[in-house]
């Protein structure tokens, strides 16, 4: 999960927090994440998973606005269950998604991440 962590961090610091979440969703989920060295970051998430490290990694709320939601909608007091539903509604076994996922992981590869 520190792995995951030090993702979510390296997105921030590269302003990778915003315009990217259905493809992370995509990614977190479905993919296989790797180091460029090889270690391996993530074999995929569940859903509660993913939205329990989205809460503790303070991922902004506000993103959710690319998903066509309103935060406001999402439970206000329960960040897991407001990524829990937010990850519910985006669709993210679609086209849609794969492609977003294909899109970040490219974004991804000079951050020195290999998705698979």
């Amino acid at each position: 999960m520190d792995a995951l962590r030090g993702l979510l961090e390296d997105m921030k610091r590269s302003e990778l927090d915003h315009g990217h979440l259905l493809g992370l969703f995509h990614l977190l989920i479905g993919r296989r994440l790797a180091t460029a060295e090889g270690a391996q970051v993530s074999s995929g998430l569940t859903w509660r998973e993913m939205a329990k490290l989205l809460q503790k990694a303070r991922w902004p709320k506000d993103a959710v606005r690319e998903l066509g939601l309103e935060p406001v909608a999402l439970p206000p007091r329960d960040r897991q269950q407001y990524w829990y539903l937010a990850i519910t509604l985006a669709g993210v076994d679609g086209d849609e998604a794969k492609l977003a996922g294909d899109r970040l992981a490219a974004l991804l590869e000079p951050l020195g991440y290999r998705v698979t």
